[in-house]
């Protein structure tokens, strides 16, 4: 789609007050550019205008509201980052809808321009689904503290896309008693170099498939910054509560899960190299604390 005429020449004047480093009337100029339906990139190229969608878009997950200090309004959100893969989502979120308990609440925040935003845009005509814009995040820990801050549930739970529920996941997960209740639990092993699943009940840690948090717990210890890459940041953040104090179980509930695509479609040297830089921060914080292992 081509801009009007009156847009392009705003873009103009935009692309001479950075020219001229004059960085106030910029901003000034994209306000305005943005005013009439439109949003403006800079490339490499130069500018780029595309016609903004029909929903509120943040900067970066910093711009989301901070609850925190707030009272508990509900019972339960439940927060999935979307980055892409539409279906997924629709899989999904329906199942939430159909087999989680009536009051849950659903919080949908989309990062960056993906292919999904329309169908975060649909799925929050729903009276008990929200939807969440930023242009970007510096990583899987910031989004996920960011969404906690947010929050007004006295439980908050953090789920991915490929978990989909095939019955109620979510209410046993609430009623287990425990600080945090997840699907997957596991244990280090290999002197301390690895980690294998565990049997439902009290365990080490969890994975972020499915986990069940009390907000006041996450708040008083969130996930590390510097995790930026999801799935050994859950063996760090799940040490972390347990040497709060908090305890984590693992319960079994009717879930499946289908493609995970943080793992499998992620770039593989991205992928290793945050995986390896989290897990070596975890050996160093916690390697030969026995205090924090359960009894095999």
């Amino acid at each position: 789609m081509t801009a009007p005429v009156d847009v392009q020449q705003l873009a103009d004047r935009r692309a001479q007050a950075r020219a001229d480093k004059d960085y106030a009337a910029s901003d000034g100029l994209r306000a305005e550019i943005n005013a009439l339906g439109w949003g403006v990139k800079d490339t490499a190229e130069g500018q780029v205008l595309s016609a903004l969608p029909p929903y509120p878009v943040l900067q970066q997950v910093g711009d989301l509201p901070d609850r925190s200090q707030e009272p508990d309004t509900h019972h339960c959100t439940v927060a999935l980052l979307v980055e892409g893969w539409p279906e997924d989502l629709r899989t999904a979120v329906s199942a939430l809808l159909e087999h989680g308990p009536q009051d849950l609440q659903v919080v949908l925040l989309e990062i960056g321009d993906t292919d999904a935003g329309a169908v975060v845009h649909e799925l929050a005509q729903h009276e008990r689904v929200s939807e969440l814009h930023v242009e970007r995040t510096a990583g899987w820990a910031e989004a996920r503290n960011a969404l906690v801050r947010a929050d007004t549930a006295q439980f908050h739970v953090v789920m991915d896309l490929s978990t989909v529920l095939e019955g109620d996941g979510i209410t046993p997960l609430l009623e287990a008693g425990a600080d945090a209740a997840g699907w997957r639990g596991v244990h280090v092993e290999n002197g301390w170099l690895g980690f294998a699943d565990s049997p439902p009940g009290e365990v080490e840690a969890l994975l972020s498939y499915l986990i069940a948090v009390r907000r006041s717990v996450a708040l008083q210890v969130p996930l590390p910054p510097k995790a930026r890459f999801y799935r050994n940041a859950d063996m760090e953040w799940s040490y972390l509560l347990r040497e709060a104090g908090f305890r984590l179980v693992a319960v079994d509930v009717p879930v499946r899960q289908d493609r995970h695509r943080g793992y499998h479609d992620s770039d593989p040297v991205m992928r290793d190299r945050e995986s390896k830089k989290t897990y070596d921060r975890f050996l160093q914080r916690f390697r030969g604390r026995e205090d924090l292992r359960l009894p095999s």
